[in-house]
Parts: structure tokens; C-alpha cells; sequence
């Protein structure tokens, strides 16, 4: 049993100027955490007790499907350059030299460790499959931390990496984590979805987030009434017919002056259309780690209404990061000025090699005219057009010549993009890709992320095992992380939501403490003796009780217990002189009058009904 009076609970009656999202008001005002700089915290006595319960929570499932493992921070600079990713990872990486001046990194992520024991361990299938995982402090070099522990520099994650012989021996691995995630956020009393996303610089195939809505969310969710749900920067829709304009003249090109008319809006007004009837263009240079030449022109044309998704775009184009064209660059790679940019005539052709870093292997096949069958070229400038596009005729489009535009241009009879692909971000009440129901877009917070990582690493950091029949095969790999402090974040936020900000009740099994008895005056012998009794018995009961013996007025001590986010509260005040204390269901909303005797039953039934209720039904 723990006493309020000898712990320290900094709690503070405001915010601080700077705190932005509930969760990081009220972690600062609960006394959990205190930033010692952007980005970094210091967990006290209760944010640690938290973090604690859901560490132990993750370890305890974890390890009915893995083995735990805790690999070393400080990585050295070859390992990741084995993977290819000491480039990929930019100014995302912490980088470090020792005193001899070997280079260094402080870990984001341990795909590489774990391949590197892997290769130097794992020789033949019969050692197949294998689940490493481990709980440790990552770091990156936030650019700009933020809200609390939701955007940090230095972070604890639960990461896991499977090791199987086959593609079914993933989809096995990969199941095992899908169902052990739902246990270990249910336990921790989320509410959640998964969701379809993309893999981004972890690279694999099939990829998963496990997200929880919220308004501090920096992730948009698209989903709809059939179930369907992608991140936005997945999701897909089914658009609505519009209507194309009719031709003007012979039906070809027509140029047109459009003097100082470089905005959309300005270009719809002057020949009265509708945005869906307009081209924009977007330019953007790209930046591949993989490639000598790292810049590389992407030009990207979609409906004026529409919005260029990055993130699609670059695993299209096979970049890891996309900046704006400078002026220079669009007359150079486009020919024109920007504002007045067009689909036609941009040129594509040069020589060998432009295009290296482009998506190899299966998916290079899937895109159309990159590589020139009868020659050894490849193409300038990726040119991508959203499929929205296909089909249309007689649009307006810039004209790659300032203050003109063209109208009737037609995608495929006026020009040929290297592909056609989705590349535009969803907007609310398209139709569902499932059914055509409305989609709808809500803000949320990532608290886990599953992958299908492929060969990436053990193929690139050379793996092998001898299968069954004695040849050499790469295993292959998944990779499975969980955000521990984003869970603690993620849960104050959606019980601050429905509390007004102002507060928040944790679930029992990641409070600090299941229950806190407030004794109103410790003045009165009555009360005190009455509190003492109470808070032995639960402690005696297994419950995870802290008495606040302070002497501190009833109101006071109401406000903090509110404060601090735990789940019951049992006050003890006049009610004793009739064998009664009042039993507080913050969960619930809800009070009620307790007999003495029947006080530790009451508490035990209603926290352990509400574990149950949280463990889902079937896995």
C-alpha cells in the first residue's frame, strides 16, 4: 500500500503555456512526466507505473509467441549501410563518432541487428520460424517534437521481427502478431481499428497500423459503413462521374491567353469550368539514397480538385523524399513556368542510368513504359498521371508557356505518361472502394504497425538457410512494433475527450493505481482509522490501492485523485458514522454507497469485470 503523503505527485493546478493535445496537459499536470528538452521527457513516479503495467502487459503476450531479446542502442555505421538504409534514413538518424572516428548510430528501429544475428546464427530451416522481439529506448531526430509524448526524440517500442523459411510461414508469423496486438490493446482498454497503410521507409508488402481515434492525431483514417479502413495515405475511393466539357474547333490543342491566370481558381473563372475539368500539375524533384544521381524529375498530373498524395507518389517513383521544383528546374525538366504548367510536350528520353532506384523486380513490371523494350533507355522524367484522369476528354491544362493554357486536351491522344497509378489522397463522402458507401475521414493516433517486410534485409545483408533439400534460400522476414508511451497517450486522450479535456479516468490494468482512498479529514480519528482499514483490506486482496492520507482539504484531494487518472475511488467521510464510504466509478460515471464490510468485494468485482469485459471475445 502506498501513502499519498510520502510519494512525489507534482501536480500542477494549470498547464503550461506550450501544451498543446489533453495528453500532454494533463500528463504534465498529473505529475506522470516533465520535459527536460524538445522532445524529451523524464517519466516520474507515476508515469513510470503506467508505462510499467503496459510493458508487462506487452511481455506477458509477447511471450506466448516469442522470445525476448535486448539489443544494443549504439549501432554501428556498417550494419545499416549493409541494408542500404545508413543513406535512406537522412537526417531522421542520430549519428555519432567515437573516439577513433568510427561512425555510429543511436537505433530507430533493430531490423538490421536482428538480421545480423540471423545470418551469423541461423543455418538451416529446421531452426524456422523464429519470433525475436525486445523493449527499448529508440531515438530519432524529430524535426519538430511536439504534443507531448506523441512526437519525441527519444521513445519506448516494443519491436518484434519474425524469421520463417516461406510466404506461408510469414502470413503464420504475421497472424500470430495481428491477434496478439488485439489482445495487448484491449487489455490496455483501447478502443481501436486496424488499418490498411503503407510501409514507408521499413519497405515489405502488406502492412497494418492498429490506430486509435482521437483529435491530437496527426494520421487521417478514411473508413466507411462496410468495415473498409486505410490510412489516408493508402486509401483508395470510387469516384463520381463528371461530366467533360465539349470541343472547341477542330477538337485538337487549342492555345489560349490567359494573362497572369496562374491559380486554379483564376483558370476555372476565366473559361467557366469546373476544377474536376482541369489538369494540375505538381513538380516535385526526388530524392532516392539508393541512386548515383539523387535527384530525380516527378511530374505529377491529377483533377484540379484533387490533392497529390506524397506518399503514394514516392512509393511509385521509387524516392524516399520529394521536394518542390525550383524555377529552374521546371524549365529544364517541364519547359515552362509555374502556374502555366501542362501534360503536353514534356520530354522523357535520355540516357542509361537516370532512373536507377526505380521499383525493381515485381512491381518494376507492373509499371508500364518505364524501360524502352527495343533500346537501353530510360526515361528523363517520370510523368504520372492519376487514375482519376483515365478516360477524360477535353480538358484545360497549362500550357508550359507563360500566361497560356490549352483546352481540349485529351490524356492519351495528347500525351503519354510513364504511368498511370493513384496517387491523390481520398477526400470525405467519396464512395467506398468496398461498397460505394460515403467514406469518412477522422484524425488518429498510431499505436502499432505490422509488416510483411519480404527479403528486404535478409536478401540485401545476405541470410541464408539450407531448405529441406539442402539448398541455399533466404528467409524471410516480418517486422512488429508497438509505441509503449503511445498507448498511455493515446488512452488519456480518448477519456479526456469524453471528460472535456479536463481530466481523464485510465484504464485499471495501465493506471498507476486501481484505486485511491480519500480520507476527507484525517483530522477525524473516525475517518482516519475507518480509511487505514479500507486501504489494508483491498491492499491484502491484491488490489493495487494508494491511500491519500495528506492533509489537504476534501475538495483538493478530489481534484488531484481526478487529476492522476485512476480508474475508482473510495471516499471515506461521513458516511463511516453509518458503516458507509461512497465507492466512485470514474470509469462509469457513476457513485454509489458501500458498506464497509462489503467494500474490498465491491472493488474487486468491478475491476476484475472490467478486465474481462476488455479481452476480446476470439482470437
Amino acid at each position: 500500500m502506498h501513502r499519498w503523503s510520502q510519494l512525489f505527485i507534482p501536480t500542477l493546478r494549470e498547464a503550461p503555456a506550450d501544451a498543446e493535445v489533453a495528453s500532454h496537459k494533463l500528463l504534465l499536470r498529473a505529475g506522470y512526466v516533465r520535459q527536460l528538452g524538445a522532445g524529451i521527457y523524464s517519466y516520474l513516479f507515476l508515469g513510470n507505473r503506467s508505462i510499467n503495467k503496459i510493458v508487462a502487459i506487452i511481455r506477458e503476450e509477447m511471450d506466448r509467441i516469442g522470445q525476448e531479446f535486448l539489443l544494443p542502442a549504439l549501432n554501428p555505421r556498417e550494419v545499416w549501410e549493409a541494408s542500404g538504409r545508413w543513406t535512406g534514413m537522412g537526417d531522421n538518424m542520430f549519428r555519432l563518432k567515437d573516439r577513433k572516428g568510427a561512425e555510429l548510430c543511436l537505433a530507430m528501429t533493430h531490423e538490421e541487428v536482428m538480421t545480423d544475428i540471423a545470418r551469423k546464427e541461423l543455418r538451416s530451416y529446421k531452426q524456422l520460424p523464429q519470433i525475436w522481439y525486445q523493449i527499448q529506448t529508440k531515438f530519432r531526430d524529430e524535426p519538430r517534437p511536439k504534443s507531448g509524448l506523441l512526437r519525441v526524440r527519444q521513445f519506448i517500442m516494443k519491436d518484434a521481427y519474425s524469421f520463417d523459411i516461406d510466404e506461408a510461414g510469414l502470413d503464420a508469423s504475421y497472424n500470430k502478431h495481428d491477434a496478439t496486438y488485439r489482445r495487448i490493446f484491449s487489455r490496455c482498454g483501447l478502443q481501436f481499428v486496424s488499418v490498411d497503410a503503407d510501409s514507408g521507409a521499413m519497405g515489405g508488402s502488406a502492412s497494418q497500423e492498429f490506430m486509435v481515434y482521437t483529435d491530437a492525431g496527426e494520421d487521417l483514417i478514411a473508413s466507411s459503413a462496410s468495415g473498409y479502413a486505410a490510412n489516408l495515405e493508402k486509401a483508395t475511393s470510387v469516384l463520381a462521374p463528371v461530366e467533360d466539357l465539349a470541343p472547341t474547333g477542330d477538337g485538337q490543342p487549342e492555345l489560349v491567353p490567359t494573362p497572369g491566370m496562374a491559380s486554379i481558381a483564376d483558370v476555372t473563372a476565366f473559361f467557366g469550368i469546373q476544377a474536376s475539368q482541369d489538369i494540375k500539375c505538381v513538380a516535385f524533384m526526388g530524392i532516392s539514397a539508393s541512386s548515383d544521381s539523387p535527384l530525380r524529375p516527378v511530374v505529377a498530373f491529377l483533377r484540379g480538385d484533387h490533392q497529390v498524395n506524397e506518399t503514394k507518389l514516392m512509393a511509385i517513383a521509387g524516392v524516399s523524399e520529394l521536394r518542390p521544383m525550383m524555377a529552374e528546374e521546371l524549365e529544364q525538366h517541364i519547359g515552362g513556368p509555374a502556374g502555366f504548367l501542362g501534360p503536353v510536350g514534356i520530354s522523357e528520353v535520355m540516357t542509361q542510368g537516370s532512373l536507377n532506384g526505380l521499383k525493381s523486380g515485381k512491381e518494376l513490371a507492373k509499371v508500364k513504359g518505364i524501360f524502352r523494350e527495343d533500346s537501353t533507355e530510360v526515361l528523363k522524367t517520370i510523368v504520372v498521371m492519376d487514375s482519376g484522369l483515365e478516360g477524360r476528354k477535353n480538358l484545360v491544362a497549362g500550357a508550359n508557356k507563360l500566361d497560356y493554357h490549352l483546352r481540349n486536351v485529351t490524356p492519351g491522344r495528347d500525351f503519354t505518361p510513364t504511368l498511370t497509378a493513384d496517387i491523390r489522397s481520398v477526400l470525405e463522402g467519396e464512395g467506398c472502394p468496398v461498397d460505394g458507401s460515403p467514406l469518412r475521414l477522422g484524425k488518429a493516433v498510431e499505436i502499432g504497425h505490422i509488416f510483411k517486410l519480404g527479403y528486404k534485409y535478409t536478401k540485401s545483408m545476405g541470410a541464408s538457410v539450407l531448405n529441406r533439400d539442402g539448398k541455399e534460400v533466404t528467409p524471410i522476414m516480418g517486422s512488429y512494433g508497438i509505441g509503449v508511451e503511445r498507448i498511455l497517450t493515446a488512452a488519456i486522450e480518448s477519456s479526456a475527450a469524453a471528460n472535456g479535456g479536463e481530466a481523464y479516468a485510465l484504464h485499471p490494468a495501465i493506471a498507476p493505481f486501481e484505486v485511491v482512498v480519500t480520507i476527507t479529514n484525517v483530522g477525524d480519528a473516525a475517518l482516519l482509522a475507518a480509511g487505514e482499514k479500507v486501504a489494508a483490506e483491498l491492499d491484502a486482496a491484491g488490489v493495487d490501492v494508494l491511500l491519500d492520507d495528506r492533509d489537504e482539504r476534501a475538495g483538493v484531494k478530489f481534484k488531484d485523485a481526478d487529476l492522476v487518472g485512476i480508474p475508482y475511488r473510495i471516499n471515506i467521510g461521513r458516511g463511516v458514522a453509518e458503516g458507509k464510504v461512497e465507492f466512485v466509478d470514474r470509469l462509469q460515471g457513476k457513485n454509489q454507497d458501500v458498506l464497509l464490510g462489503e467494500v474490498t468485494n465491491t472493488v474487486t468485482t468491478e475491476i476484475s469485470t472490467t478486465l474481462r469485459a476488455m479481452l476480446p471475445t476470439a482470437i
